[in-house]
């Protein structure tokens, strides 16, 4: 497969910041650590990797916008826009606990051209190009062909403090019905990674609310292109609206278990 000259340099600025990460990640009680909110943490190696990419990135395209989690935009006018999570699983990174990523998508015109998701722990490499497919390392990667709720692992993130605190007892509804008709829930604190784990077979479905554009752009493209569904809690295919927190659901599952799933979620 010849690579996209913009993939690849996505590729490469990701796992430059991965071992930007990786180097912190061994010093982990010695960083410096601020709040953006009640629970939500941000760390040196947060900023640090967004600068990484960010540069890379416009050193190699310049004239393309730019969205990072923690830059926010660049202001330029552009077609061309790179949205960046230098850090997806922040929590997750700054207790010691190895499931963390970067996430890089490509948008034209406002749609999701490429994506990439690294995890530099297990140096996995999930990437997708819009009608070429979604791999990993090279991997031709499709979603899972399980047909059955009862033999399906679903993944969520829950509500913690300050974020979505009023939809406790709406997740713990749903969650309840799924515990009852699925082999499992997961919940791993990094939702790029519980996106590409859809795409790549490991997970049958996944389901949250709120969630921000740069946490789950790319992964959008990486289910579809693996020949999954995401959609929201009205059963309409997902699209992000706008640049701040998401106020719907995002759904998604494997190519037999859309309806199923949907209608468990829904079921009051």
């Amino acid at each position: 497969m010849s690579i996209n000259p913009t993939l690849s340099i996505m590729q490469k600025t990701a796992i430059k910041a991965g071992k930007s990460l990786l180097r912190d990640f061994s010093e982990v009680n010695q960083l410096q650590v601020s709040k953006k909110g009640p629970a939500d943490f941000v760390s040196i190696s947060d900023k640090r990797s967004e600068e990484i990419i960010k540069n890379d990135l416009m050193y190699a395209r310049p004239d393309y916008a730019f969205l990072g989690e923690e830059s926010g935009s660049n202001n330029i006018d552009s077609p061309h826009r790179f949205v960046v999570d230098p850090l997806d699983g922040t929590t997750n990174f700054l207790h010691g606990l190895p499931h963390w990523a970067i996430h890089i998508s490509y948008q034209y015109m406002g749609e999701t051209q490429l994506c990439v998701t690294y995890d530099p722990i297990k140096d996995e490499l999930f990437y997708a190009e819009k009608g070429s497919g979604a791999y990993l390392n090279n991997q031709r990667l499709r979603v899972s062909a399980r047909k059955k709720l009862s033999e399906s692992v679903l993944a969520t993130g829950i509500p913690f403090l300050g974020i979505n605190e009023n939809k406790h007892e709406e997740y713990l509804k749903r969650l309840s019905r799924v515990m009852a008709k699925t082999a499992g829930v997961r919940r791993f604190g990094a939702a790029t990674l519980d996106l590409a784990y859809v795409a790549s077979g490991r997970y049958e479905g996944f389901f949250e609310y709120g969630l921000n554009p740069w946490d789950i752009e790319g992964g959008i493209l990486m289910i579809r292109e693996a020949g999954g569904f995401v959609f929201d809690e009205k059963n309409r295919t997902y699209k992000c609206e706008g640049n701040e927190q998401q106020s719907k659901w995002i759904i998604a599952s494997n190519n037999e278990l859309q309806d199923d799933i949907f209608q468990l979620l829904n079921s009051y």
